[in-house]
């Protein structure tokens, strides 16, 4: 059972008018620092592992954040030390089918059985994404992480053929639990640049290639090749979780790396943007049923899953697929390092230059068009040009990545209040992740270079360029249909909606007030 918070400490008048007065003024300049309520708020325990976040200290930050004074130079002071704490802890939290030891090992002699065994993956996935980011609310970032990634370094250890459904389950509600996560620290023209160095798959699919590729080779009475790289996997993954539960702040108002000032100072930049809330509002489930009734949650569904079945079989088929060209399994895990390398680039100079034109629809179309072009390459030159396929791998490798940070900064942008957002973005990705149990399938022509799979995803992509272009038009009228509404308003209106006034906890997004980022 959750205590009430106690009320926040505020100086008391006397009979002394000018004694008032004084005191008055006082709290005033010590908040225009941002450090006065938080200087009444002594540090609370958690009861347990599972209890709530302290909503008082956070009430505390809220509260010096409404009056806190602060110039540019400080504010970018604040943003690089989340960058330094937050943004380091969270990059560095996250392919064996080539393998014929590991395939003979689990039974796997068959491309059927091998994309049986990827589907298998995804199961985890539907199931817990939504409940996942609701708890991470409630217990904080730091310890959902931690059992998120203790999880999945587990289960990397098992050396189990069913620890395909435990990696799923591991990493159930991890990536949009980080967007998530993200949300609470950054403005929404910083989030794409952020989660493109904290998600993208280009930089691990490079380093994973490089271990592969020396670690095949390796080869003891107890372990072979295959299961150095899951060892490898593991023991980083658990060393983090511990670094995590301890270091990783849940909310700018736990962060013990700002001063309290620094700590007003990162809430009042957010909520002078979107105003998170690290409490209150709306329940999970209602935040599930203002998700299901939005039109722009299921474009974003339809958006994501078409470039999902290209990023969820081109991390596992690439090896394969370079294989087919003629090289060999060894050299395949080798030669997979310079697309994801090349990858890393567009995907950082996507996301940077969507933050810096306040534009997701646009940026997304274009990467999906040249996705679809590297697709059609593949499909049509497998059997005829080996350096054109090849060529084709970098397009889509380094396009398709470069959606993921686009597309969930994207819905990070447009869902609001907190609670909606926190279930939308995992909405978003448990649905798709849904069709993704079946995207394996489509790669079921190996005897012929996998030209119909190539060709399906690159409709898939189509599909959601289209999608892209629809969401993007409809935001459009919606700030436009917003911004005559509030030219209809009264100046008395006008005033009680203004963005800094204190009665504002949170703008949603049926608000006329709040601006779709298109």
């Amino acid at each position: 059972m959750i205590t009430e918070a106690p009320e926040l400490a505020i100086p008391a008048r006397t009979a002394d008018p000018e004694k008032d007065a004084v005191v008055e003024a006082t709290t005033e300049r010590t908040n225009a620092e941002g450090t006065f309520y938080q200087s009444q708020v002594p540090k609370a325990k958690r009861r347990n592992f599972f209890a709530q976040t302290d909503n008082t200290r956070a009430d505390a930050v809220h509260k010096d954040a409404e009056t806190v004074e602060y110039t540019e130079e400080e504010e970018r002071i604040v943003r690089r030390k989340i960058d330094k704490t937050v943004l380091t802890l969270v990059i560095f939290s996250g392919n064996a089918h080539i393998l014929p030891a590991f395939n003979e090992n689990f039974g796997v002699t068959s491309n059927n059985k091998w994309t049986l065994a990827l589907s298998i993956f995804y199961v985890g996935y539907c199931i817990l994404e939504m409940p996942a980011n609701v708890l991470q609310r409630f217990i904080g970032a730091n310890r959902f992480f931690f059992l998120s990634q203790a999880f999945w370094g587990l289960a990397s250890l098992s050396f189990i053929y069913s620890k395909g459904v435990l990696l799923g389950i591991g990493e159930a509600g991890y990536y949009a639990g980080m967007i998530y996560y993200l949300s609470f620290w950054y403005k929404r023209n910083e989030l794409a640049t952020r989660i493109s160095f904290c998600m993208t798959g280009t930089l691990p699919g490079a380093i994973s290639g490089l271990i592969a590729f020396g670690l095949v080779r390796a080869h003891t009475s107890l372990l072979t090749g295959w299961q150095f790289l899951f060892l490898i996997e593991a023991i980083p993954t658990l060393i983090m979780a511990v670094v995590i539960l301890f270091f990783l702040p849940s909310f700018p108002f736990s962060a013990s790396f700002l001063t309290p000032r620094e700590r007003a100072i990162a809430q009042a930049r957010l909520n002078r943007d979107h105003k998170p809330q690290s409490h209150g509002g709306m329940s999970g489930w209602d935040g599930f049923k203002a998700v299901v009734c939005d039109p722009n949650s299921w474009l974003l569904v339809i958006i994501y899953a078409s470039f999902n079945i290209g990023t969820s079989t081109i991390s596992y088929f690439l090896p394969t697929m370079i294989n087919k060209l003629g090289f060999s399994s060894i050299n395949a895990q080798g030669m997979t390092v310079a697309p994801y390398a090349a990858g890393w680039f567009l995907v950082i100079f996507q996301a940077w230059h969507s933050d810096r034109t306040h534009d997701r629809g646009w940026h997304i179309m274009a990467s999906m068009l040249t996705s679809v072009v590297g697709y059609v390459i593949l499909a049509t030159c497998a059997q005829k040009s080996v350096g054109a396929s090849y060529f084709a791998l970098f397009l889509v490798v380094a396009a398709n990545y470069s959606l993921f940070p686009l597309v969930m900064s994207w819905a990070a942008n447009i869902l609001s209040p907190t609670s909606k957002r926190g279930v939308g973005t995992a909405f978003v990705v448990s649905i798709s992740n849904a069709i993704s149990i079946a995207s394996p399938q489509i790669y079921f022509d190996a005897y012929d270079d996998y030209r119909i799979g190539h060709g399906i995803t690159a409709a898939c992509l189509f599909v959601g360029f289209a999608s892209a272009f629809v969401l993007r038009t409809r935001l459009v009228r919606l700030n436009r249909r917003n911004t005559r509404k509030l030219e209809e308003l009264t100046e008395d209106e006008k005033s009680k909606f203004a963005m800094d006034s204190p009665e504002t906890v949170e703008i949603w997004d049926d608000d006329p007030r709040y601006v779709f980022m298109t």
